[in-house]
């Protein structure tokens, strides 16, 4: 339903009005923000109760945040709703918690964006930050607290990824031939050598590596099905393309095998955590004169390495595509390829080691 008229201003009540029915019922809405802004605004609350039945537009922002990461405790893992939680109480809620939801419109958003840009969050943050406005947002609509569908939402051009830190060719080869890691001023040999190898081999993120189970890994393929978590979840990994599957080089498949050797349990590196891991693999490069890096940045080397293969050649090992895993659909036809890009893979690794 349309309306006819326009908000008014009340001289003697320093506030805009409006008036309006619908089915034989009359609302009143006022806005007390001057000039024409306000003016917009008045007009938008009534557009929203007339246009969709909005039912909720006295709601504050920071009432409907919580009831959001409510909502997300019970549908998603503690991981998402964790971040979803420090962008509200860092970002959001700052900025907006104390306005109702009808007063709520692009710009606000934009202005939240904005200042996390301008305190020097990282172009991969801000775009997290992004997302989770829009979720939010729509959480709203279906609610029915809004009909506010942002669609302008950018992120500033001069935001700046990470840098990105890799092993050296130097540092693969310590990798490849030193075992052992220093524990309470003792050098010892490192339960998780082989973890760190195979992450290097096959760019698997951490919590893919970890979640691995024997049962995924089907003679020379690998089925990447399970993602754990730094909260100990078990979840199908990062995103929709996560899932896949690939073959293992020769150089990967022999470290497997040692690993299997040394192994006791349902998962292939055994009952470590995230946390656990990664503490391993900085203390492992602190002993070894290796630059500290993350075992994420692990997967950075490994993509950094492959780089000069086609897309559709990394795509099925890195997990970064929408038609991710297409095994199940044109499994004959590619399991030649995989192959072929498994032993280039390999190549490409033993020639790095080669020189050093």
């Amino acid at each position: 339903m349309r309306r006819t008229n326009t908000a008014k201003w009340l001289e003697n009540y320093n506030r805009w009005q409006i008036k309006v029915q619908k089915n034989g019922e009359r609302r009143t809405f006022t806005c007390s923000t001057p000039g024409r802004t306000g003016q917009r605004l008045c007009n938008a609350k009534a557009d929203a109760w007339l246009d969709d039945n909005i039912t909720d537009t006295s709601a504050r922002i920071d009432r409907l945040f919580a009831d959001y990461i409510d909502m997300l405790k019970e549908t998603t893992s503690k991981s998402n709703w964790i971040k979803a939680d420090a962008f509200g109480r860092n970002w959001i809620l700052p900025t907006i918690g104390r306005r109702k939801v009808s007063d709520l419109n692009e710009q606000h958003l934009q202005n939240i964006i904005n200042k996390a840009y301008a305190k020097g969050l990282a172009k991969k943050t801000l775009t997290n930050l992004r997302a989770t406005l829009l979720s939010f947002i729509k959480y709203c609509r279906k609610r029915k607290a809004t009909t506010l569908l942002p669609e302008n939402i950018t992120i500033p051009k001069g935001a700046r990824s990470a840098q990105k830190v890799i092993l050296q060719p130097d540092h693969l080869a310590v990798l490849f031939s030193v075992s052992t890691t220093m524990k309470r001023g003792k050098r010892l040999p490192d339960p998780l050598i082989y973890a760190y190898r195979f992450q290097v081999l096959t760019g698997l993120r951490p919590g893919e590596l970890l979640g691995l189970r024997w049962q995924d890994i089907r003679g020379s393929e690998v089925f990447v099905c399970r993602s754990l978590n730094a909260y100990h979840e078990i979840t199908t990994g990062k995103n929709e393309n996560a899932v896949r599957h690939f073959f293992l080089s020769p150089t990967a498949a022999h470290i497997l095998d040692q690993q299997r050797a040394q192994a006791d349990g349902d998962r292939v590196f055994g009952e470590v955590d995230p946390q656990t891991y990664r503490r391993a693999w900085q203390r492992y490069c602190a002993a070894n004169e290796i630059p500290q890096t993350t075992p994420y940045e692990m997967r950075h080397t490994f993509i950094s390495i492959a780089k000069n293969l086609s897309e559709g050649q990394i795509r099925p090992l890195v997990g970064h595509s929408k038609n991710m895993d297409t095994f199940g659909v044109y499994g004959h036809e590619l399991r030649g390829e995989l192959q072929q890009t498994a032993q280039q893979i390999d190549n490409l690794f033993t020639e790095i080691l080669a020189k050093q």
